[in-house]
């Protein structure tokens, strides 16, 4: 057992719970290092307290799981089984209290897990393993650095495709196709290139408008890559762009810059979105400004914590996390920089390495 599960136990006896139960497949990914999207059957690690885990995966998917996880203890069940009647089968003894993932169970599931189980009640365990991802390894840090690593290469090798006339949906093409060629297991999310009056909006979607001199060129993109992903936004300028536009985009990366200054252990999330927003408002774009300042990174593109002004939780050793902060205008400008970084014992490592000065493609 290793030390998350060692960790997990010991949490499980102070709450009460005899058997825990994990479904989230990156959850499983996280604990076991079986990485696997089983669609709609039935995933599933298992933990009672006082034995070893154990893994009940999709017939499919064995030889997958025997090859990647940790655990030994790996049962399967065919797609003409009841996978709950078989968990059922396996688990020791009479169920008290089953620690469940509220956030990633179906009402459906659920039943079903009551029906074969017969568990008198549940918890929700999803707060403990926010907590455990809080703190990435060294190892998953290294994980962190080489996709951020390649969608850096991905940035680098689709610029040479911005040419007048070219439309955001044909670079976003270009980027896909780069993530690919690259070697990356696919976009962490839909990936993002907006032009001119659309890089205004901070969850624009792309479409046919085409590059024109003056533009502002927003890429906001990332991959996964061993089941770890990264997330990065440029925005460049195409051609000669107005004076306000040039101190907007000033703004922005003074307050990027601002917010990582700030960063170090024992300081709130907080305290470093105010420090972005703060710089930005006495330039007097703070209502323009819309959204947090960032967001964890890891095996989610999002997850816990988020960077808001009210998160008054406190940096510690191990933390990843994004800082973007932007300012929109309509019909002017929309900028946003964003890096990720890591919390270190003596302070900051900003793993982005891309440039952020103001750039002109052309």
């Amino acid at each position: 057992m290793n030390a998350k599960w060692s960790g997990l136990e010991e949490n499980m006896k102070q709450s009460g719970i005899d058997t825990m139960l994990i479904t989230d497949p990156k959850h499983v990914y996280y604990l076991t290092g079986f990485l696997s999207d089983p669609h709609e059957r039935f995933l599933g690690a298992i933990l009672q307290t006082g034995h070893e885990p154990f893994l009940l995966v999709p017939a499919l998917d064995e030889e997958a799981a025997c090859a990647a996880a940790d655990i030994t203890d790996i049962i399967t069940h065919q797609d003409t089984d009841n996978p709950y009647q078989i968990l059922a089968a396996k688990v020791q003894g009479k169920i008290g209290t089953l620690g469940l993932e509220k956030e990633n169970l179906s009402m459906a599931r659920y039943e079903a897990l009551q029906e074969a189980l017969s568990f008198s009640s549940s918890f929700d365990v999803g707060p403990w393993l926010r907590e455990l991802r809080m703190h990435k390894s060294p190892e998953e840090v290294a994980k962190l650095r080489h996709a951020i690593s390649l969608i850096e290469q991905v940035l680098q090798a689709a610029l040479k495709q911005v040419k007048e006339g070219v439309s955001e949906n044909e670079m976003v093409a270009e980027v896909e196709y780069q993530i690919r060629k690259l070697g990356a297991d696919g976009p962490s999310f839909d990936s993002m290139v907006l032009f001119g009056e659309n890089a205004a909006l901070p969850h624009g979607v792309p479409g046919k408008r085409q590059l024109r001199r003056g533009d502002l060129v927003m890429f906001d993109i990332g991959v996964y890559a061993d089941g770890y992903a990264s997330d990065i936004t440029r925005t460049f300028a195409y051609g000669e762009i107005t004076d306000e536009q040039t101190r907007i985009y000033n703004t922005v990366l003074a307050a990027n810059e601002a917010a990582i200054a700030h960063i170090r252990p024992g300081v709130t999330f907080a305290s470093i979105d105010k420090a972005a927003r703060d710089l930005i408002t006495e330039a007097g774009y703070g209502e323009y400004f819309l959204h947090r300042l960032g967001h964890g990174l890891g095996i989610d593109v999002h997850e816990f914590p988020s960077v808001h002004g009210l998160n008054e939780l406190t940096l510690s050793a191990g933390n990843v996390f994004t800082v973007e902060p932007g300012i929109y205008v309509p019909g002017i400008a929309g900028v946003r920089i964003e890096d990720d970084v890591l919390v270190t014992e003596a302070g900051v490592d900003v793993l982005t390495q891309f440039p952020k000065q103001l750039t002109f493609i052309d």
